[in-house]
Parts: C-alpha cells; structure tokens; sequence
C-alpha cells in the first residue's frame, strides 16, 4: 500500500501538478477491484480512485458517452495536464475528481422530486445510442455462473474447513442457518438465466451498480451518480432491479418506485429479467463476502462489516425477502419453512 500511495502521490504531481501531502484510504466501496484516497493539499482536497487495468480502461469511453449524451448528474473527473481523464500508473487507472461534501442514498433518503431525477437520468442513459465500435470496447452481459459455481464451491468447502477467527466462525454458522434460502437462491438464479439468456431484450448502456451508496446528494440537494467504472451493455433490468431491490436496506418501499418510474416513464419491464437480475445480485454478494471472510488477508474490521452486510440480507423486507417475491414467492422466511429438499450445491 505504501508503494501504490508513493506512486499516486508522484502522479498526481506530475500529471495534474496536485502536490498532495497525504494520501487517505478511503473504507467506502466494496468492489476489490478498486482503491480510493482522499488527496490532501495545501489548496483543497481531491478524490482519487485506482482501479485495476482491465477493468477501468473503458471508463473514458463511458464518461465520453454519458458527457455528450447531456447526462447531468455525473461528476466528471479532472483532466490531466495533457486532457485526459484517465492515466495509467503501473497496472492500475486512475481518475482524479473534485472531493465534495455529500451524502449518499445509503444514508439520506431522497426526495419525491430526487426520484423523479433518477428516473429521468437513468432513462437518459438507457437511451443512448452507443456506435457499435464503442460497443466493443465495453463488457456485456454474459449470465455468467461464476458467482454461482463461487456458492456451490463455498459450500463444499465448509466441512473441512477450520475458522481461523470467531468472525469466520460466525458466517460458517450463519452459512449452515441460510443453507436452504441460499441453495433456492443458487438454483433459481441458474434457471433464470437459462430462461432469458435467450430473449430478445435488446442491450443498452448501463450503469451496472445504480444502488443508494452510488447516488450523492450534495449541500444544495443535487443528486449525482458515480462510480461509472463497471458499466456495460445488458438489458435494461440490470439498472432496474435496484428500483426497489432493497441493497442496503434502503429503496425498498412501493412509493419510491412509483416516484421514480414517473420519471423514468411508460416502461414495459420484463419480470424474468428483473427476478434473474435480483436473484444473481444476492449470489454474488454472497460469493464476495465468502471470499472477504474466509479467504482473503482482510482486516477484522472488514471483514466484521461483511459479516454486518451479509446478516442484513436476510432481514424482512431485504434483497433475499425482495429477490424471491420479484420470483413470485412469498419471501425468505416462506422458503426457510418449506417442506422439501433442495438438490445439493
């Protein structure tokens, strides 16, 4: 870490002539793929984010598009000394953005007329028309089993596996309590995605990860939306099954979607979609906090949250609760009690 921190701080220097003091770590964010600082100098603050080669490069494709889209409600980064919005450094890219006062949906409500911005925006972004060879610079959507087969595997692991701390102790037990919601989860997603994988959805830019911690809401009550990094083509569901999807606990309620879809407008959305993309969505975190908790060399603060994140998930009215009514289902508790036995993971 000292050596990324070093190389940041002599980059900023001599790409944007930012001559930073410090370089904070930021504990916000879970993707693994990414690093963000808070740069600090004698002139102000900046936010600064590595995110690794493959998949930052397309960024400034994306920020490109969205600019001359008319898309507001996104927060350029600065440019370098030689315009550009993006920089390579060792095998990291790295964007530099101004270090605002905000909040995020996380934490601050929005308001009926913030939902109706949101719907706009994103409605906006769903209608781009994205030529075809920046379309091959960008991710598309695959239905991948990764996550999945990464479920499958955590499970089969569990019973030689020692907990080497009362954390790791804690979500193996947790695992075993959840095993028949979780394994319904597994199962459901994968026939999911042999259902629509075949539809004839046509792809549209998307955000990827539109939950309440990507939107800000700054001083003035203006809305933003960040962390464009993992955008890709896929149907338009992938952005909408946060729309009342329930991530964090938050926008979960009937009247934010229906505020929100005022802004969006007259929209058909294809339910299969929506379920698959909800289902997948609580699979992969599931996945992720497996790895944080019992794999990777996190600290125990982290993995502490982790372990938090993945209790709430069960929680009435959460993604698992939200995943399986988007199913047709009842939710979690109605599959807990049920009377039959799932196949192996």
């Amino acid at each position: 870490m000292h050596y990324i921190k070093s190389s940041i701080i002599q980059y900023l220097s001599l790409s944007y002539g930012i001559n930073a003091y410090d370089l904070e770590s930021l504990p916000i964010g879970a993707d693994p793929c990414a690093l963000v600082f808070k740069a600090q100098t004698e002139a102000g603050d900046y936010f600064v984010k590595a995110i690794k080669k493959e998949v930052g490069s397309a960024s400034q494709v994306v920020m490109n598009l969205l600019l001359s889209a008319g898309l507001g409600r996104i927060i350029p980064p600065i440019q370098t000394i030689n315009d550009q919005s993006i920089q390579c450094v060792d095998d990291m890219v790295i964007a530099v953005y101004p270090f605002l006062k905000v909040e995020n949906g996380f934490k601050q409500a929005l308001t009926a007329e913030q939902w109706q911005i949101l719907g706009r925006e994103l409605k906006k972004l769903h209608e781009i028309n994205v030529p075809a060879s920046l379309q091959q610079q960008l991710r598309h959507e695959s239905y991948s089993a990764q996550f999945r087969d990464a479920v499958r595997s955590l499970y089969a692991s569990l019973p030689a596996m020692i907990p080497n701390d009362p954390i790791a102790q804690n979500f193996i037990e947790s695992l075993t309590q959840h095993s028949i919601v979780i394994q319904k989860l597994v199962c459901r997603a994968e026939a999911l995605a042999q259902s629509v994988k075949d539809a004839s959805d046509p792809f549209v830019l998307c955000h990827e990860d539109i939950h309440g911690g990507n939107v800000l809401i700054d001083e003035n009550n203006e809305i933003y939306i960040v962390d464009w990094d993992s955008s890709l083509m896929a149907p338009k569901e992938r952005d909408l099954m946060f729309i009342g999807g329930g991530v964090g606990n938050v926008w979960n309620r009937q009247y934010e979607e229906e505020l929100f879809y005022k802004g969006y407008g007259n929209v058909q959305v294809n339910r299969s979609m929506l379920a698959y993309y909800r289902h997948e969505r609580v699979v992969e975190d599931i996945a992720l906090f497996g790895e944080s908790i019992l794999f990777a060399n996190a600290s125990l603060d982290s993995k502490l949250e982790n372990y938090h994140h993945f209790q709430a998930m069960f929680e009435p009215n959460g993604v698992v609760d939200i995943a399986l009514r988007s199913d047709g289902g009842s939710g979690a508790q109605d599959v807990a009690m049920a009377e039959f036995v799932l196949p192996r993971l």
